[in-house]
């Protein structure tokens, strides 16, 4: 089995150089701690992504507009592997998602498409994992060019954005004219 790492003439470890480019990677955090390890990771000065959502409680006496994490349990960071010690150590994250034990990068596009839509003042809400379901592609508007399952609830049409490598799902409402299917 090949090793990701490999000696140089002098016996020293070198890295792969994937490991010095900066990609999108989701941190796995300990429990309603998102916030927290987003102010931290920002205050390292490390870029981050943390989506939220308005959610309104209601409570005997009152009710109380909430800003919840979008993805519950995740923080996405913009990073090169060899600097990933300085966003492990902070207290609250658990791992950095991957396969046999490697970090999986995101695809960047991806993500930084979700980040511009979502910024947009979009109106988008966690939902159930999907994988299955009328595959389309968002043509116009702050999402284009992301792919996901079209759905209806309500007379109305929802775009349901999946990422497969943290098993979650957000629904963003869409006009029919904005999807085209994908064959």
């Amino acid at each position: 089995m090949a090793s990701a790492f490999q000696l140089d003439h002098a016996h020293a470890l070198t890295l792969p150089a994937s490991w010095s480019e900066q990609r999108w990677y989701a941190v796995y955090t300990c429990a309603n701690r998102e916030k927290r390890v987003a102010a931290e990771i920002g205050a390292r000065a490390v870029e981050h992504f943390l989506p939220v959502y308005s959610s309104v409680r209601r409570w005997k006496d009152r009710r109380v507009s909430l800003e919840l994490p979008l993805f519950r349990g995740y923080v996405f960071v913009r990073l090169a592997l060899c600097n990933r010690l300085c966003v492990l150590q902070i207290p609250g994250i658990v791992r950095l998602v991957g396969f046999n034990g490697q970090p999986a990068a995101l695809p960047d596009q991806e993500i930084e498409i979700l980040r511009s839509g979502l910024s947009q003042s979009l109106h988008a809400e966690p939902h159930q994992f999907l994988t299955v379901g009328r595959r389309v592609r968002i043509v116009r508007g702050p999402l284009k060019g992301m792919e996901g399952v079209l759905v209806r609830r309500r007379n109305r049409v929802r775009f349901v954005i999946s990422l497969d490598l943290i098993q979650r799902s957000v629904a963003v409402e869409v006009e029919d004219t904005d999807v085209v299917s994908i064959v």
